[in-house]
């Protein structure tokens, strides 16, 4: 017989929506069961450079019962999720146990939306998990230990980064960085100069939610790095070697990262909520499924729009917010109160480029900061927003030898497990 689970609240995802949302409640003493396939909460922002060995795990990856071990009204299940059933706030985990509560709260986060282009799924390294970002680090270390022992074939070693948003850009540019002064400290100047990283997108700029002075400077720190920006041309094919573009031409690499979208998760469709534009939900101003009372969908599962009706990226800060207001209008649901339309507080935008090169659009009204200004302003922002103290000073730590010695502190060497 299936066990059964009751609490007041179930939150399913331990990503920014959804620890948001369960450290809010405990605050307020409500029972809340957190459940998700992994023990850890990752902070998303920082996991480019996790594989291109700027930081370590411990940095990004923090122990869910750790954020709640003083919160006794929260209890960490780590269970793959089945199914969730939205009208009847159930959730089936792998196990059988069924999970049932008066309020659910669906934080699931997406995955990687390969747009049904040929090999993409089969081919390249998604960009999303901190599982991902390992996987990528293993597989460039060791593409270039191989690459390394056969000098008559350095050209073919390439980085193909598909999605010109800010996470290929940062991506990009790190390994561009890593060319330029991690590698030839580890290989040799003319093997690092053999080497080539490649970025595509189908429109014709990178940063597209950026202003179009620093999308500018976004191409220009790019190319002065030696990235080969091939703009407004779409990829139709992902091959072993390489990719194939929608002009016919080919790029040959031996590594495609995808970070050419994302798409809600299959939970979510067979939720049974109606689902909107990239299969997420589009939900009310105070962030419940229309036609579902009791309901919450949060983060990168939800369409969410502000007091204007402009659609909200998807964001950490967005994620985060809308966690802790679902939590206050969860708490009025449970205490007889009344829920309040969701109001963003908008910080603004940035995207790391490389060594003392970022963009910055800071504030609702977008004042611009390019250049060192931003770089700075990057690194205060993501430092501040990491989930505790240890990891706080391991990151700043490992920024400071990395940008200042220009070594790379957090190198693994891992075998780059079957696909």
């Amino acid at each position: 017989m299936a066990t059964t689970i009751s609490r007041d609240v179930i939150v399913v995802g331990g990503g920014f929506a959804g620890v948001a949302a369960a450290q809010h409640l405990a605050r307020q003493g409500v029972q809340v069961l957190l459940v998700d396939k992994n023990n850890y909460h990752q902070f998303q922002p920082l996991l480019y450079q996790v594989g291109t060995a700027q930081i370590g795990v411990s940095e990004v990856a923090r122990p869910l019962r750790a954020i709640f071990r003083r919160h006794r009204s929260v209890r960490v299940l780590v269970s793959e999720v089945e199914a969730v059933d939205a009208a009847a706030k159930t959730v089936t985990l792998a196990d059988g146990t069924l999970c049932q509560a008066k309020v659910l709260v669906v934080a699931v986060g997406a995955e990687p939306n390969f747009f049904g282009i040929p090999g993409a799924a089969e081919h390249s390294y998604p960009m999303y998990s901190l599982h991902d970002a390992v996987r990528l680090g293993a597989r460039m270390v060791a593409d270039l230990d191989r690459a390394d022992s056969l000098t008559e074939q350095h050209h073919d070693l390439g980085l193909i980064v598909v999605g010109g948003g800010a996470t290929g850009v940062e991506l990009a540019g790190a390994v561009a960085d890593n060319l330029r002064s991690a590698v030839p400290k580890l290989f040799s100047e003319e093997f690092a100069q053999a080497t080539k990283v490649h970025l595509v997108d189908m429109i014709p700029t990178v940063l597209a939610p950026f202003s179009d002075s620093s999308q500018s400077y976004a191409r220009e720190q790019l190319s002065k790095m030696g990235v080969d920006l091939r703009l407004g041309v779409g990829v139709t094919e992902v091959r072993p070697d390489g990719v194939t573009l929608k002009d016919g031409s080919t790029i040959s690499g031996s590594l495609v990262v995808w970070a050419g979208g994302l798409k809600a998760s299959a939970l979510i469709a067979e939720s049974g909520m109606p689902q909107g534009k990239g299969g997420r939900i589009d939900v009310d101003s105070d962030l419940t499924a229309p036609g579902f009372p009791g309901v919450y969908v949060l983060g990168d599962a939800a369409n969410i729009v502000d007091a204007q009706g402009r659609a909200l990226p998807q964001l950490g800060s967005v994620a985060q917010q809308s966690g802790k207001w679902a939590a206050r209008n969860i708490h009025a649901d449970l205490t007889g109160g009344s829920r309040q339309p969701f109001r963003y507080r908008d910080k603004g935008i940035m995207a790391m480029i490389g060594r003392g090169a970022a963009v910055a659009e800071v504030g609702p009204r977008r004042r611009v900061l390019h250049g060192p200004l931003a770089f700075v302003a990057w690194l205060g922002v993501h430092a501040a927003l990491l989930s505790g103290v240890w990891q706080r000073v391991g990151a700043v730590a490992s920024w400071g030898v990395d940008y200042f010695t220009h070594n790379r502190p957090q190198v693994v060497l891992g075998r780059v497990e079957d696909r």
